[in-house]
């Protein structure tokens, strides 16, 4: 099992527009957090421009399919997103 970071760089009004995929955006989350799969996750603020999720899988593809059902980057809302593993030293 590795961890893995998933970072979305968000749209300017972000917080308004997400407002309609929220409910469905946290299911998918809750779910992969059940699964096990999602430790963490959340926006970064000061400014909202990018949300942060902290996956611990043996399969990165695991990320891409949350990705790829997350409304939020279905409509718009993530502009970019990037899965990277990470190095953890403490836990």
């Amino acid at each position: 099992m590795g961890y893995y970071v998933l970072i979305y760089n968000v749209i300017d009004d972000y917080v308004s527009r997400r407002v309609p995929y929220r409910e469905e955006h946290l299911r998918l989350a809750r779910e992969a957090q059940n699964r096990g799969e999602l430790l963490l996750g959340g926006a970064l603020a000061e400014p909202v421009d990018k949300a942060l999720l902290i996956f611990r899988v043996n399969d990165p593809a695991i990320i891409e399919a949350f990705v790829h059902g997350d409304p939020y980057v279905k409509n718009g809302l993530v502009i970019r997103w990037e899965i990277r593993p990470w190095t953890v030293v403490i836990n």
